[in-house]
């Protein structure tokens, strides 16, 4: 789901941490090494986050926060931040070319360019966080 998440909303608070639960605690982010990546490019995005980044003039940048049933994607249009938020079970997490990932939610997609080690570690986090979430199907047994 996409959400504006420029202010301090209870409504807009409460479907979060009901979509992928509360923030971790200090302790359990010092234990993962960290819950946030670093800046990363959008390459491509759907319609309507398109449409939203295309507004400014700016640079289209995002950076992702773990959450312990899901991640944040935010990024910024104008003088708004944004949010898409996927739980892990709804997470379609792919490696495209060498550098690129794309994140799917139903109709909804991100293409990011990632060019560090650290955030290529970081989306390894992302893939490790889902696993341990998400109970295997039946056809995996």
């Amino acid at each position: 789901m996409l959400l504006n998440i420029s202010y301090n909303d209870p409504t807009v608070k409460r479907q979060i941490e009901k979509a992928v639960g509360r923030p971790f605690s200090l302790q359990q982010r010092w234990k993962l090494g960290g819950i946030g990546s670093q800046k990363l490019m959008i390459n491509s995005a759907s319609i309507d986050i398109h449409n939203l980044l295309i507004l400014d003039n700016n640079l289209k940048s995002c950076n992702l926060e773990l959450r312990p049933l899901g991640i944040i994607v935010h990024f910024r249009s104008l003088l708004e931040t944004y949010g898409l938020i996927i739980p892990y079970y709804k997470l379609k997490l792919y490696k495209g070319k060498a550098k690129e990932y794309s994140l799917y939610i139903d109709q909804y997609y991100i293409k990011i360019f990632v060019d560090s080690k650290k955030n290529h570690a970081f989306f390894k986090k992302v893939g490790s966080q889902k696993s341990l979430q998400v109970p295997p199907s039946l056809e995996d047994l």
